[in-house]
């Protein structure tokens, strides 16, 4: 059963619409200011709220500003009450972050409809979608239709990418997105004497260049294809509308990049404390990602993998030989075949 908060000062209208949703088999939660509202909102996290602007204590739009701050409450649908339907409340109240707006005095089917939309909304963005292409355009097609977007899935132009070839360096404005649908893309940094540092490797079902964006500023580092790759181009406009134009859109693409995030920061703490041998099994097995075998074969120069590392490479290549002694891995060439994952997760 879904639970909503009722925040309403007017005890009619705050008992009249609470039987009104308790009818359609809704749990319903009351609270007769903002202040009272706010903190039932933190203790109960209803699945959807209704709330009135014009109230004592604290009004409406301070409700929504406590709880848009809080991220146990943020994407919590919000729909405001008010007797007034002037152009600037409405935007102001939209602004903030309500997912809708009721002019009272409204009629049961009216409230009905726009709590069972938005109901309905959350739980297409609560789904999880797969990290390839499909769950890419189930994505896209889904927050699409929330703002009738529906032009951004069609503008996803596929481009093909050989190996070695640059998508973006740094300084460049950024005008895209990138998915990749296979392949792998790494980014680096170059330092004035020429030295190279990966600051991230990319592979299949993942996001990269979207950072530049949010920030709206130039790449801080170069994007360099690593093996032949599909990837497509979402056009920044369409990006930023689909991001900014609706909360909840915006929260499940961070969910989707959560985990990109959550291995910057591990390679980071990795530079910082891990032993070099460390270093380059963890780099091996994060090439990994964009294969599927239980064995998995890379190609990659030792140059490549000593930038991720961030070491020299002749170092890198004693440890891989020191790994191919131990059988972890095998060496022909260029080729790099995982033979033991378990026993490189386990190197210190």
């Amino acid at each position: 059963m879904k639970k909503i908060l009722i925040i309403e000062d007017d005890t009619i209208m705050r008992e009249n619409t609470a039987e009104i949703l308790e009818l359609a088999q809704y749990e319903v939660k009351t609270a007769p200011n903002g202040r009272i509202g706010s903190a039932l909102a933190k203790e109960i996290k209803p699945d959807l709220i209704i709330c009135d602007i014009m109230m004592p204590e604290l009004d409406g739009y301070g409700v929504l500003h406590i709880l848009s701050r809080d991220e146990k409450t943020a994407s919590i649908p919000f729909i405001f009450l008010t007797a007034k339907a002037e152009k600037s409340e409405i935007r102001k109240g939209m602004e903030l972050g309500a997912d809708d707006y009721l002019t009272k005095p409204f009629d049961d089917i009216e409230l009905l409809n726009a709590i069972e939309s938005r109901l309905k909304k959350m739980e297409i963005l609560k789904k999880e979608f797969s990290r390839d292409v499909k769950g890419l355009n189930n994505f896209l097609e889904e927050a699409s239709g929330i703002q009738e977007l529906n032009n951004l899935s069609k503008n996803k132009p596929l481009a093909k990418y050989k190996k070695k070839e640059v998508i973006f360096h740094v300084g460049d404005n950024p005008h895209y997105v990138y998915f990749i649908n296979k392949g792998s893309v790494k980014t680096y940094k170059t330092h004035d004497d020429g030295k190279e540092l990966i600051t991230n490797v990319y592979h299949a079902g993942e996001f990269f260049g979207h950072v530049a964006l949010f920030e709206q500023r130039v790449y801080a580092d170069s994007a360099l294809v690593m093996e032949e790759s599909d990837i497509y181009k979402i056009p920044k406009e369409d990006f930023l509308a689909l991001i900014y134009k609706n909360r909840e859109v915006a929260q499940q693409f961070i969910k989707l990049l959560s985990n990109q995030v959550g291995e910057q920061e591990k390679q980071l703490l990795r530079l910082a404390y891990d032993t070099v041998r460390k270093r380059t099994a963890d780099a091996l097995l994060h090439l990994t990602k964009g294969t599927s075998n239980k064995n998995s074969t890379l190609r990659v120069t030792r140059d490549d993998l000593a930038n991720m590392v961030g070491t020299a490479t002749e170092t890198v290549i004693r440890c891989l030989t020191e790994f191919k002694e131990n059988e972890l891995i095998e060496v022909s060439g260029r080729e790099i075949t995982i033979l033991d994952q378990k026993g490189l997760a386990e190197i210190q």
